[in-house]
């Protein structure tokens, strides 16, 4: 059997189509590229059931991912993370059938994991040998590791206020790590000249077609878990947006496989930090790109995109699903991340907790009613963050 149907690139916007044989970064027009498959021949190929005899990681839907070859796959066992119940917070804020999807539970801690195994496999297939990334923190340190594991050497930039941990994890990489005073856009310039100037490959979020490919396989696993039935909401922290373009590319190829129903389609939620918000804004304004977003700031840092690449393909998601795009402040995203911690055990990263606040806010406004099964992404370990949570009024005890 083979082991990917892939066919091809194709751009979104002048659907120009490129091959997936030599490196391409962005469309000439400037877009970013979409991967397009034999979906035909896969549903000739494959049923859903035969995916349950599979390994438990992404790789089990390797028909649908862009590595030809399964001696070019960079792995470490990612995917297949848990879907689990949150009952006590649920009946708390009346969702009742509240959901979290875990990415916290996977190598390096993070969901960018997903998209640093599969587009990280795709570079080595194409025979690159070194890459460049800016990055808020956890896909740099996804992708300086999985380099590692590839033998590609990787120079990644980050904004001097990224997550300390993030940093170590890039450097005991052997990754080429350098820090810049300001925002994830600063780093991409910086980025941008290394490119022009030594040629190495872009792996800037979206500037290579592949990263989409791994997150999306948090769609797929989603619609498995839950016996291939849609739930009625999925929340998703947005800055770059990879991951929510990602999910709905994935319900798009479910439905043409004829694995999951047309008639409903989850609303996809772009959440992102009141401070820092260009999507929510253009979603409110019916605008299909955004606008950059001044002094952008927040503690749910991997959300701090203050203009993303892709906003066009994030805002196209939410408008085909009948979605919404919502803000929560940082109190908000504080007092989640404590409740879920409190009531159900599990440690979040703000990104994460900042999902489960809109969920909130949503139910209060009725946009998600009472029986609806919603799932909230939380997209990294608490653990990661160290910074974001203060300790108050601990009593010392003496030691007699």
């Amino acid at each position: 059997m083979q082991y990917s149907y892939v066919s091809h690139l194709e751009c979104p916007k002048c659907h120009e189509v490129y091959s997936t044989e030599t490196v391409q970064q962005l469309c000439k027009c400037g877009s970013p590229l979409l991967v397009r498959y034999k979906l035909n021949e896969v549903k000739a190929a494959i049923k859903k059931e035969d995916l349950q005899q599979r390994e438990k990681s992404l790789w089990r839907y390797h028909e649908l991912l862009p590595v030809k070859h399964e001696e070019n796959v960079v792995s470490l066992g990612e995917g297949m993370t848990p879907i689990i119940h949150m009952k006590r917070l649920g009946e708390k804020i009346q969702i009742p059938h509240l959901y979290i999807k875990d990415e916290g539970i996977i190598p390096t801690g993070s969901f960018k994991t997903r998209g640093a195994s599969v587009g990280v496999s795709k570079a080595k297939e194409l025979g690159v040998k070194e890459l460049a990334m800016p990055t808020n923190g956890n896909a740099g340190a996804a992708w300086a590791l999985y380099s590692a594991r590839a033998g590609i050497k990787a120079t990644i930039v980050m904004p001097l206020d990224a997550p300390n941990i993030t940093r170590k994890e890039v450097y005991i990489s052997g990754g080429d790590l350098r820090l810049v005073d300001g925002l994830i856009s600063d780093a991409g310039k910086i980025v941008g000249q290394l490119v022009k100037e030594k040629g190495v490959y872009d792996a800037s979020t979206l500037k290579e077609p592949y990263r989409i490919e791994g997150k999306k396989t948090m769609g797929y696993e989603i619609f498995e878990q839950l016996n291939w039935e849609a739930p009625d909401v999925i929340l998703y922290p947005t800055g770059g947006g990879v991951g929510i373009i990602g999910i709905y590319k994935s319900i798009l190829e479910l439905i043409e496989l004829g694995w999951i129903s047309a008639e409903k389609l989850p609303r996809l939620v772009a959440v992102q930090a009141a401070n820092c918000a260009p999507i929510v804004k253009a979603w409110k304004e019916r605008k299909t790109e955004s606008e950059f977003w001044e002094n952008a700031s927040t503690k749910a840092f991997g959300i701090n995109v203050p203009k993303p690449l892709g906003d066009f393909l994030i805002l196209e998601s939410l408008y085909k699903t009948n979605g919404c795009a919502i803000a929560v402040s940082e109190a908000e995203i504080s007092q989640a991340q404590k409740e879920v911690a409190e009531l159900e055990g599990n440690f979040i990263c703000p990104e994460g907790a900042a999902t489960f606040a809109a969920a909130k806010q949503l139910r209060q406004q009725q946009w998600i009613s009472e029986d609806e099964k919603v799932v909230c992404l939380n997209t990294g370990q608490g653990i990661k963050y160290p910074e974001t949570v203060e300790i108050d009024h601990v009593p010392v005890l003496q030691n007699r």
